[in-house]
């Protein structure tokens, strides 16, 4: 299937237990260009992440945002500082020696101090947590591909027309060209006719001038590649997959073609099918940007 580089896919999953969002929305970029928004918790969790969602796409700059929410009660747990403990035990023994009192310390005095008691986030199952992100992300990625796959369609549609469309002036280029040297012809024999009057003059001189004029805005090879590019940027749409770089490369031949045609004509309706052509190919390559 032919994909467009930019879409958008959603999951989300709601438990008694837990809601977990993952969103995925895409733009055009040269490569993959990934980028994670998400809680800290997951940040373990982000080259497994990366490696599901390459996967899916191939192309594209993709945002990925991640939300979370814990609905179970158990989420904080009470810690214990041993080690901060017996530093303040250590000092108040110090004070004792130091200023001649009491050391009262009691156990609940010692809770009192800072950072001795402390409430942190309860452990999490890495692989129950990893299960069940993976679940969202791949019914995420299926959509945001689904989505692009659409598009992809309906790019691929129009392109085709578009194609078709080019290869028209193409012909309406090549048959033109035999009445551009006829006419040349025409206007050159008129010419010497006029400058010798009745005096006879050299046909092989003439016909030899019109085959180096011809020679010279021959556009034989440029019409042949055209539509060699054309048929290939067809073929290629009609295989689908990630060929968006390799059709932007034939987009850039088929320009230098036109280019080239432009260049060596002096015909005006020549020149009128070449700018058109120019223009063609230029909203063709445009919609190819759009291609993974």
């Amino acid at each position: 299937m032919l994909k467009s580089m930019t879409g958008f896919g959603r999951c989300e999953l709601v438990t008694d237990a837990y809601r977990l969002s993952v969103e995925m929305k895409a733009v055009n970029h040269r490569y993959l260009d990934l980028t994670l928004k998400m809680p800290k918790k997951f940040n373990y969790f982000e080259a497994s992440i990366r490696s599901t969602l390459k996967q899916y796409i191939q192309r594209g700059k993709v945002d990925v945002f991640i939300t979370y929410e814990d609905y179970t009660e158990d989420t904080m747990v009470l810690k214990y500082n041993s080690s901060l403990a017996a530093e303040y035990i250590k000092y108040f023994k110090q004070m004792e020696e130091q200023f001649g009192i009491v050391n009262d310390i009691r156990v609940s005095t010692l809770a009192k101090c800072p950072e001795v008691f402390v409430m942190e986030p309860a452990a999490e199952d890495e692989e129950q947590l990893w299960k069940i992100l993976e679940q969202a992300l791949t019914q995420a990625a299926a959509s945001f591909v689904e989505a692009r796959e659409r598009e992809g369609e309906n790019l691929r549609q129009d392109l085709l027309k578009k194609l078709d469309g080019m290869r028209l002036l193409v012909e309406e280029i090549e048959l033109r060209f035999p009445q551009v040297i006829a006419d040349y012809r025409r206007k050159l024999e008129d010419k010497v006719r006029e400058l010798l009057a009745d005096s006879p003059y050299d046909e092989n001189r003439v016909l030899t001038e019109v085959t180096l004029y011809a020679d010279k805005i021959c556009v034989d090879e440029e019409t042949v590649r055209l539509k060699s590019h054309i048929e290939a940027t067809k073929a290629e749409l009609l295989q689908g997959g990630s060929v968006g770089r390799k059709l932007d490369f034939i987009a850039q031949e088929m320009n230098r073609e036109a280019n080239t045609i432009l260049s060596k004509s002096n015909d005006q309706t020549i020149s009128d099918r070449a700018i058109v052509l120019k223009t063609e190919i230029e909203k063709v390559r445009e919609q190819i940007q759009n291609i993974e």
